[in-house]
């Protein structure tokens, strides 16, 4: 996690109560009889995976409201998904100039805001500061009070599902997460990612995606552990594409070290958001942490085995027989709760316990169940 977005998450936790209890002084709700208008904001603070588990929820709120003007309040770190969303009108991002987007969305008149942060309290508090008639958002950590609808939040549903009844509070209508169906619209044109992905496929058996990253240090698996993967499955003459950004740039030398020359495809810090999610929608299978790419390759309808251990494997790990999970379940697991995971006492075992040939067989099990895997 990086400072700033920790800062922010202090911040809230030092003085979101009491903006949370200033705001109701402030302003009063705007009513419903003499306020008419046709914007609705909906909030979405965090990681690319909430950005993402976030578009079948947007997709049904633009179905229903077609004539509406849909703007998402976001951060830079996420705004890359939201970019060239077909949902939504606008995008603000309260991290790049703070004033100019908070003034923006407080004086914006909107009438309904859909607050998808699940426990910090800023975001209540702004939901309620734009005095719109309609305010949705999770009944947790004192939070209710601020929303017109207040929608009950489980840690056993799939997150999809939970922003899903958000929309299901306002419009009275119930809606089911398909998992069969993908839901991540990918923007542009990609001819040349395309053309060298099937250029690196020629004679391959199925060509998998791999992403080594993690934002959060008890996610990481070990560059090392997914080389010697990536070797593995070459011997098995599959390919691995491997894609990460700048971060992830150290961790191609082990790749390099344990790989064959042709095995692997290079795409590392070297591809915008949505190439990535291009480029990941190419593939067979990707591989990878409890990560926001991982959310990317179900919403682009790619087959997943991820690795779970301090997340919340029932509240984030892809649903669907196209989908697999490997989860040590240790006692100490899971330890992640709304975005806090705290520092590992016990060397992340929940990770290292689980073996790259564990890891190679998953996959193999995975490709051979996909008739169309290396076509």
């Amino acid at each position: 996690m990086n400072w700033k977005t920790e800062g922010l998450k202090r911040l809230d936790g030092i003085l979101g109560r009491i903006t949370c209890s200033a705001s109701k002084f402030i302003v009063s709700p705007r009513k419903k009889e003499s306020w008419k208008s046709s914007r609705i904001l909906v909030i979405r603070p965090g990681g690319i995976g909430d950005a993402v588990l976030l578009f079948p929820a947007l997709s049904e709120l633009r179905n229903r409201y077609k004539d509406h003007t849909i703007d998402v309040l976001a951060e830079k770190r996420n705004s890359g998904i939201f970019a060239g969303c077909p949902y939504i009108d606008g995008l603000l991002l309260y991290d790049r100039l703070p004033h100019e987007a908070l003034y923006r969305v407080i004086t914006g008149g909107y009438d309904i805001v859909i607050d998808t942060e699940q426990w910090h309290r800023m975001t209540a508090a702004l939901s309620y500061l734009t005095r719109a008639p309609e305010r949705i958002g999770f009944a947790t950590n004192g939070r209710a009070g601020h929303y017109s609808r207040k929608v009950p939040y489980s840690q056993d549903d799939y997150e999809a599902q939970s922003f899903l009844n958000l929309v299901s509070a306002l419009t009275g209508e119930e809606y089911e997460f398909d998992k069969a169906r993908p839901f991540l619209p990918i923007p542009g044109t990609h001819d040349t990612l395309s053309s060298a992905i099937s250029e690196f496929r020629k004679g391959k058996r199925a060509v998998v995606g791999i992403f080594t990253g993690a934002t959060v240090p008890e996610r990481r698996w070990g560059a090392k552990n997914f080389a010697e993967l990536a070797e593995k499955l070459s011997r098995g003459n599959i390919g691995s594409v491997i894609v990460g950004g700048e971060s992830e740039k150290g961790d191609i030398r082990e790749f390099a070290e344990a790989s064959e020359a042709g095995s692997i495809l290079d795409f590392v810090g070297k591809t915008k958001l949505n190439e990535t999610a291009a480029v990941i929608s190419e593939l067979d299978l990707f591989i990878s942490g409890d990560t926001g790419l991982m959310h990317i390759a179900c919403g682009v309808g790619t087959r997943t085995l991820s690795l779970f251990g301090a997340g919340i494997q029932n509240k984030w790990a892809p649903l669907g027989d196209d989908h697999v999970a490997i989860n040590k379940n240790e006692p100490c697991s899971p330890c992640t709760r709304f975005g806090y995971t705290p520092k590992c006492p016990y060397g992340v075992r929940c990770l290292t316990e689980i073996s790259v040939e564990e890891v190679r067989e998953s996959a193999m099990q995975l490709l051979a169940s996909f008739p169309n895997a290396g076509k």
